[in-house]
């Protein structure tokens, strides 16, 4: 079958269309022939060996991680799905990717697509959903009436925070460029800064918490806008100790994490608020929640671009621009 691969870790990693074997599954798998992939700024990071310590691939890897579409096969333990059921999941860091004909999906992080979605619309949503569940729900708790501050609002990730935090019930503040404040007034941003004109920590003051999607120094300015007792939920880095921990990784990595974060444990502790670095795991629970809030459109997907599979190369040049109005999104079949 033909996949999008990578063939090596470096800064030329030799990206390109690849026959692969098709996918033999395992009891608890299913065999899904993908309809869409979404497309994930990590996705371009992967292949130049960021995160090689700790995701695992078997070169050449298949790229991507979110997909979605139907189900044609199911092993001998699966019990929640048959075959001809639509799904959608994401593969992140299962050392499989989606940008391909077929996928061995595992039972446990598929959930059945939302019907009001096509197929192009739920492939779009399982990172940025997870993430954003698992930041805001998960790790921080939010609560009805605090303020949340997600920068980059127009982005994949923002343009799902932003509706999930107002859903919970938060005040939500973000950033974006001038052309898109409207975009994500839209979505619910109750603040919008834009960035070519103000700088956020000399506008917000006494969040509750502060969603880290931004690289730069964005981290450490995000300490003086938070209250004591607030919280910084990162996405981007750095990675810090609990982090090794939870994935139980040698004492190096786990010092080299801990060094890593040294600054930025520092400046949270001084301001009395906690800092803490997630990295996304594949939930199909959760996804089936996220799938709820979806069917009854109060939350909708915003995808800024749809690329044919036969230019999945030129999907991920675009998202790496950076000026992506939502999700970037792989149509494959």
């Amino acid at each position: 079958m033909k996949a999008l691969t990578f063939k090596r870790y470096s800064k030329s990693p030799e990206i390109g269309f690849t026959q692969v074997p098709r996918p033999t599954i395992k009891p608890d798998e299913l065999l899904v022939e993908i309809h869409a992939a979404g497309l994930n700024p990590i996705d371009n990071m992967i292949p130049t060996g960021m995160f090689k310590p700790v995701l695992k691939f078997e070169l050449p890897a298949v790229m991507g991680s979110d997909l979605a579409g139907i189900v044609i096969e199911v092993g001998s333990a699966v019990t929640k799905f048959k075959v001809g059921d639509a799904i959608f999941a994401s593969l992140f860091d299962l050392g499989n990717g989606s940008i391909t004909e077929f996928a061995a999906v595992p039972e446990r992080v598929a959930a059945q697509k939302p019907d009001t979605l096509d197929f192009v619309q739920a492939a779009s949503i399982p990172m940025v959903g997870l993430t954003s569940w698992q930041a805001l729900k998960e790790r921080a708790n939010i609560k009805s009436g605090q303020k949340i501050f997600i920068p980059a609002g127009s982005g994949g990730i923002g343009t799902f925070a932003i509706q999930l935090a107002k859903y919970l019930g938060a005040k939500v503040a973000t950033t974006t460029s001038t052309g898109n404040v409207d975009m994500v007034r839209k979505l619910g941003a109750d603040e919008v800064i834009d960035y070519k004109k103000q700088e956020f920590e000399q506008v917000l003051s006494s969040y509750d918490l502060v969603l880290g999607t931004t690289r730069g120094d964005a981290i450490e300015k995000s300490v003086g806008i938070l209250k004591p007792g607030g919280k910084i939920v990162s996405l981007i880095g750095p990675l810090d100790k609990a982090f090794a921990n939870a994935r139980r990784m040698n004492f190096f990595l786990t010092f080299v994490f801990g060094m890593m974060s040294r600054k930025i444990m520092r400046l949270a502790k001084k301001k009395n608020i906690s800092y803490s670095f997630l990295f996304v795991r594949p939930d199909g629970a959760q996804l089936n929640e996220i799938g709820n809030l979806l069917k009854t459109e109060r939350i909708k997907p915003v995808i800024d671009k749809v690329f044919p599979f036969e230019h999945a190369k030129q999907a991920l040049e675009y998202l790496a621009q950076g000026r992506a109005k939502g999700k970037v999104v792989v149509k494959i079949k």
